[in-house]
């Protein structure tokens, strides 16, 4: 029975992250040319061999192997950069340009899935508070990036502002 539900779990998981990849009229709403501040590959660069991510500090609230809620694992870990981390702390309601939250995925073994990041970059997508989403496999590929609808529709009810869950990271 565990392994059918896993199996299930699994099934539905990849179907929403086959969403993330895609707009509502079927067609990839990936970051154009002229976006040159959003580029998912230089910023796994820029978080991994310039600035360690895995130094930040985690979201307010949460430890490490968090239980997850949703499509981003059953455990997560959130980080978050240190300009996302000075306004969460001081209760701001919008994060300042260029911070990022970063979020791991681990399945129930505790093996890394997948990464998931939201970059604050100014004038980017004003309709969606400017996050330029992306999402990489566990070992660093781009899945997805840009304006990801699955992603700002979820994260638009954020209570916590600015499309940031701080009371419910999953």
């Amino acid at each position: 029975m565990q392994r059918k539900f896993l199996a299930l779990l699994l099934i539905v998981s990849a179907f929403l992250a086959l969403g993330c990849a895609t707009s509502d009229s079927g067609e990839e709403d990936m970051v154009s040319e002229t976006d040159s501040q959003a580029d998912a590959a230089e910023l796994y660069t820029q978080i991994t061999e310039d600035d360690d991510y895995g130094q930040w500090e985690l979201m307010p609230g949460t430890e490490e192997m968090s239980p997850g809620q949703g499509v981003h694992g059953e455990m997560i870990t959130v980080y978050v950069s240190d300009d996302a981390f000075s306004a969460l702390e001081n209760n701001e309601s919008v994060m300042p340009d260029g911070s990022i939250v970063l979020k791991e995925g681990y399945n129930s073994e505790g093996e890394l899935q997948e990464i998931v990041i939201m970059q604050k970059i100014d004038g980017y997508d004003p309709e969606n508070n400017d996050w330029f989403w992306a999402t990489y496999s566990a070992d660093g590929e781009v899945v997805s990036e840009g304006r990801l609808s699955v992603c700002y529709d979820c994260h638009s009810g954020a209570e916590g502002g600015d499309y940031i869950y701080t009371n419910d990271p999953g």
